[in-house]
């Protein structure tokens, strides 16, 4: 029973984050991160780019939500929940995220793992996050009707990794998504 009130306390703090981000609601920060949290970037494309470590609140708000929303808009963001281990004040999962370029219109459908860090065992703050970019595919304004209508259909921020396959379009070019995923 304890393991599962923790699971779903992380969950609830990874949702703050990614209703943070893909809303555009910088307050909501502060229910996902402590003061003093770190993030780290390892980005395996060269498709986006991030700096590779941010420390503190406010800068990580910056990075990941102020910044970031300046150039994106209509951002979902997945949590895998088929992937997800946690243990010991910390969970892992794979993610999935698509959004439209704000100049250009162009769909970017991305990939990869996020590693959290937890502030102590109740675990009521992340206090690290490891995002790790895998995949940032580009997609010309032309598909971004196909592929907004399936990531924005897909059952959010938590979906099994089978529906998100199932719903794929047929796109030769989300291979490597497929694959990963």
């Amino acid at each position: 029973m304890k393991k599962y009130v923790v699971i779903e306390t992380y969950k609830n703090i990874i949702r703050n984050y990614i209703r943070a981000k893909d809303d555009n609601k910088p307050h909501l920060m502060k229910a996902a991160f402590t003061g003093s949290a770190t993030l780290a970037m390892k980005v395996n494309t060269s498709n986006i780019s991030f700096p590779s470590n941010v420390i503190g609140l406010d800068e990580i708000t910056d990075v990941l939500v102020r910044k970031f929303s300046q150039t994106y808009e209509n951002v979902y963001t997945f949590c895998f929940v088929d992937s997800l281990d946690s243990q010991d004040g910390a969970m892992s999962c794979k993610w999935l995220v698509g959004m439209s370029e704000r100049d250009g219109r162009g769909v970017r459908i991305g990939c990869g793992r996020y590693d959290w860090g937890f502030e102590d065992e109740k675990g009521q703050l992340a206090s690290s996050l490891v995002i790790t970019i895998e995949q940032m595919l580009i997609f010309s304004s032309e598909e971004t009707n196909q592929l907004i209508e399936w990531i924005g259909n897909l059952p959010y921020p938590f979906c099994d990794s089978g529906v998100a396959l199932d719903r794929m379009p047929d796109f030769e070019s989300l291979d490597v998504i497929r694959e990963y995923i």
